[in-house]
């Protein structure tokens, strides 16, 4: 995908505490929410006295973190546009891959929201979690490092998608987080796991920006190339493991396990004797792959003769999320898995040593034509 090409607009902040900072970014079909949480019968509509809504407190703890990403291409060509980002410590900062995909050497600038620039280069990227770290020397006082979250959010909870939609300079949307465990589109043609969905309201130029709790944590990293009537973010329990590593390495290694999959629905399940239809069938062994020789594929896309993945290492796995989800959180090149399977009917366990994920053996796919995956889709 190419980074989010939005016109740079000075930033417009709300610092004084009459206003109330809702900027909130439109929908795809331009419609602005200014909703409020309740906050008892006394008060319906949530806001202060002082007509400050629920959110302002958060917003003004950190919007001094988030920042304008500016990016230009190389030769003029592809890379330029612009995105959001957040800080992190004294001298990193947060985005997504596809926004500084493609800039120009030099042609990374940030600017902060007391509208001081400064020029950033890039630590590390992983176009599998479409993350990256930024360096910026000299990082203003003002920025202070926000702190990613090291739990799950709970389905409903509040959010607020901090950043820059369609160029509109410190924005905030609020909504509530719809949904946990999902999957992403990625220009390999793997998924992105463990994502969050929100109704958050999120457009072209959130991208790379926060996805916070009320409390000020990062939940997610906001991605914006999946439509704009439904939000997702990258979900901090990712952010946790790839971001330390693209500062100290400047990649980062996914598990691969090398099967193709598809879900098993009841009629599947009846054909290999299954009593509920949960699991994940395997399809494709990847030829010299990590279960080469340990899985079993079904023959000939049928689901006779193939193993049907249910947990590992104890863990249930009902469905292709979950199984993208476990290797991406829980396991690591080199480590030996336990993967409990339906072969022929009976249950087994087998053991599989998972390897390093290969490159991609294709050209990236554009983020917002699809979900580029291929049929059966590869496991990481």
């Amino acid at each position: 995908m190419t980074p989010d090409s939005d016109h740079c607009t000075r930033r417009r902040l709300l610092r004084t505490g009459a206003v109330t900072v809702l900027g909130v970014a439109g929908t795809g079909v331009g419609a602005a929410q200014n909703e409020t949480a309740d906050s008892g019968d006394a008060n319906p509509s949530g806001q202060a006295d002082d007509g400050e809504s629920p959110y302002t407190e958060t917003y003004r703890n950190t919007i001094d973190s988030v920042v304008l990403v500016s990016v230009s291409g190389a030769g003029g060509g592809p890379g330029g546009g612009l995105g959001s980002g957040f800080v992190i410590d004294d001298q990193h900062i947060v985005t997504n891959n596809h926004v500084v995909q493609g800039a120009s050497e030099g042609g990374i600038e940030i600017q902060f929201s007391n509208e001081e620039w400064r020029t950033a280069s890039i630590v590390g990227t992983d176009v599998y979690s479409d993350l990256a770290v930024l360096s910026v020397e000299d990082m203003p006082d003002v920025a202070d490092g926000l702190s990613l979250s090291e739990s799950e959010p709970a389905i409903g909870q509040t959010v607020l998608a901090i950043g820059n939609p369609l160029g509109l300079d410190a924005s905030v949307s609020h909504g509530i987080v719809s949904g946990t465990d999902r999957s992403l589109p990625s220009p390999t043609g793997f998924s992105i796991p463990a994502a969050i969905q929100t109704d958050a309201p999120i457009n072209p130029g959130n991208s790379g920006g926060p996805l916070v709790g009320l409390e000020g944590d990062v939940l997610g990293v906001v991605f914006a190339g999946a439509g704009q009537t439904i939000g997702f973010a990258i979900s901090a329990l990712l952010a946790n493991r790839v971001v330390p590593a693209l500062i100290e390495d400047g990649t980062y290694e996914h598990a691969y396990m090398g099967v193709g999959v598809r879900p098993v629905g009841p009629e599947i399940a009846a054909e290999i004797g299954l009593d509920e239809p949960v699991g994940v069938l395997v399809v494709e062994v990847v030829p010299d792959g990590p279960a080469d020789g340990v899985l079993e594929p079904s023959t000939r896309g049928r689901p006779t003769g193939g193993d049907v993945i249910v947990a590992i290492d104890g863990e249930a796995i009902p469905n292709q999320p979950a199984l993208s989800s476990y290797l991406a959180l829980e396991t690591s090149p080199g480590d030996t898995i336990e993967i409990e399977i339906v072969r022929d009917g009976e249950p087994q366990t087998v053991e599989l040593t998972l390897e390093a994920r290969p490159d991609a053996e294709r050209p990236p796919a554009p983020i917002p034509g699809g979900p580029g995956e291929r049929p059966p889709s590869t496991e990481p």
